[in-house]
């Protein structure tokens, strides 16, 4: 499918998964729909999967605008809970459009709250309560990330409440991609499955993405490295280095800090609470226990902050430090923020199980490939010698704009290998896809305007 038939297609009022490789334009065509519905006045809610890629939309994540946080199963009591927040019943209410991108992250379970969320706000049985849902994103990509917690530790927990502990044990046999939840098959979605390529012209860069696409390991694997002998090593500056384990990227971190001169200031993240519970809420939110920063750090924050000017994935540089040592950042858009303490807890009836405090930064000169995604890299040192999730490879690969600017450290099997159950669902994506084009193609021009038109005074009214 084409751009302008996708944008003809959402103009026209249905929910709609846009698909595709990387560099498709899926972006790119979301924010044009964006800017479509604020000049008609329609309320649009911006949201994404992580705080980095909600940022190249000016939104926010999934989990913050719903109110459903880390959690991701869900009871009937939870649901209405967080459907007594007066600013999230306010916001809901309002919302005519819900944007979704990086669909691919999102567990099925936390789609399906959402939807109840919308429904019981809306106070409408219809799927997101009426809402006009547009998911977006690559389900070749990163599946959603699940919590490896051993059910026997959660066991030896017997002050915690059963609704807790289930936020925290994986079931082997649950379902993962949204595409898999209920709710998802009664919303009729129109697939969009975009087929031009405008991120990279380099021909042979799309090439091995198509191939790890069609699970084609061993040609793409070839294809790669034959063509990077004929290429030279780079010799400019790779700005951004990707891993695939936090400890890497870490020890790269922490050795570009220790080349800057100048004085050394510590962060001690405190905690209180169930031990287990703190140790998981430790790695959801990606806080260092020992933060150590200097100035002219590359930093990235990992919270949400609206009222402070930041989200999870906003990037910048330490320029100096206030009074009581906070550190000031001033980020790749220009803005100077003042970071404070900030808290991250799990509550039961209204009181907190446990919760932890730090200054919400990290390192960044080096991200995991997990955090690349959304990103256009010119260039990058990628090392995936250590893939231990289908996807990453591709993820990866398909964040640069050219093989010319790959520095390539390390390569395993598991790189070019993609989720089975992506390549199941794909084929039907683009069958439905041509499905679509084929029914708006029956459509005069007068008829698909006079239906975006009946759109637009639906939402108005």
């Amino acid at each position: 499918m084409k751009q302008t038939e996708a944008l003809d297609i959402l103009k026209s009022g249905y929910n709609v998964f846009l698909t595709g490789a990387p560099g498709s334009g899926k972006t790119f065509l979301l924010n044009k729909y964006i800017e479509y519905l604020k000049k008609n006045n329609i309320t649009v809610s911006v949201t994404a999967s992580t705080g980095i890629a909600a940022t190249h939309m000016g939104g926010t994540t999934l989990h913050s605008w719903s109110g459903i946080g880390i959690k991701e199963e869900f009871d009937e009591r939870e649901i209405k809970k967080i459907c007594t927040k007066g600013y999230l019943r306010k916001k809901i209410k309002k919302a005519n459009v819900l944007i979704i991108d990086e669909i691919s992250m999102i567990k099925a379970s936390q789609f399906e709250a959402v939807n109840k969320i919308c429904q019981y706000i809306k106070r409408s049985q219809r799927p997101f309560g009426g809402i006009q849902v547009v998911c977006s994103g690559d389900f070749f990509q990163l599946p959603p990330v699940v919590k490896p917690v051993a059910n026997y530790l959660v066991d030896q927990q017997p002050s915690l409440s059963n609704s807790t502990k289930n936020e925290f044990i994986w079931e082997k046999n649950q379902k993962i991609f949204t595409s898999e939840s209920n709710v998802w098959k009664e919303m009729n979605m129109k697939i969009c499955y975009l087929d031009e390529q405008y991120r990279t012209k380099d021909k042979n860069l799309y090439q091995i993405l198509n191939c790890i696409r069609e699970n084609n390991i061993e040609k793409s694997k070839n294809l790669l490295l034959e063509n990077l002998k004929k290429i030279p090593l780079l010799k400019k500056n790779i700005f951004t280095k990707l891993y695939t384990h936090n400890v890497d990227v870490d020890s790269i971190n922490y050795a570009e800090l220790s080349k800057i001169k100048g004085k050394e200031y510590f962060y001690q993240m405190t905690s209180k609470g169930n031990h287990l519970v703190v140790e998981i809420l430790k790695k959801s939110c990606l806080a260092p226990e020992k933060l150590i920063l200097k100035k002219d750090a590359e930093v990235m924050f990992i919270k949400n902050n609206f009222e402070a000017g930041y989200v999870n994935g906003t990037q910048g540089k330490i320029i100096g430090f206030a009074e009581g040592d906070f550190p000031i950042v001033k980020t790749h858009e220009g803005k100077k923020i003042t970071v404070k303490y900030a808290d991250w807890n799990v509550e039961e009836e209204d009181s907190a199980v446990a919760g932890i405090s730090q200054i919400p930064l990290r390192l960044a000169w080096a991200i995991t490939v997990h955090k690349s995604q959304g990103m256009n890299l010119d260039s990058a040192e990628i090392d995936l010698s250590k893939c231990f999730l289908e996807g990453m490879g591709y993820v990866a690969l398909s964040r640069l704009k050219s093989l010319n600017g790959l520095k390539l450290v390390g390569i395993n099997n598991l790189a070019f290998c993609v989720n089975s159950k992506a390549l199941e669902i794909d084929k039907k994506f683009r069958k439905l896809s041509e499905n679509a084009v084929h029914e708006m193609n029956k459509m005069s021009f007068f008829a698909i305007k006079k239906r975006q038109k009946l759109f637009i005074k639906y939402l108005e009214s």
